[in-house]
C-alpha cells in the first residue's frame, strides 16, 4: 500500500538546484495526496512566485515519485498561499545556511 511516507522519502532526493538542499527540508511541500493506488498529488510552492525554475520542479518531482512501485501518474501543484519563507525550513537547514530567523 501506498504511504505519503513513501512519498515523503522520495521528495526528500529532490534537490533545489540553486540552494542545495532537498525540496521537504527546505519547506516546499505543503501536501501529499494519495488517490487511489496509482496516483500522487504534490502540493508544493517555490521559494519564490518569479522562480524560473518551476518547470524543473515539476519534472523532478514527477520523476522522483513516480520511481515508487506502483505510481503511475503525478500531479504536481504550485502554489504561493501561504508564500514560503525561511521559517518553514527545518532546524537542520538554517544551521546549514546561516538562517538566524
Amino acid at each position: 500500500m501506498l504511504s505519503k511516507a513513501q512519498v515523503l522519502s522520495k521528495l526528500k532526493t529532490v534537490i533545489d538546484p540553486e540552494l542545495q538542499v532537498n525540496i521537504v527540508d527546505l519547506g516546499l511541500v505543503y501536501g501529499i495526496e494519495i488517490v487511489g493506488s496509482s496516483m500522487v498529488k504534490v502540493k508544493m510552492t517555490l521559494t519564490s512566485p518569479g522562480c524560473p525554475l518551476s518547470f524543473v520542479f515539476d519534472q523532478l518531482v514527477s520523476e522522483a515519485v513516480k520511481t515508487i512501485k506502483g505510481v503511475s501518474e503525478v500531479k504536481v501543484h504550485l502554489t504561493f498561499d501561504p508564500p514560503w519563507d525561511p521559517a518553514k525550513m527545518s532546524e537542520e537547514v538554517k544551521l546549514k545556511l546561516g538562517w538566524m530567523g
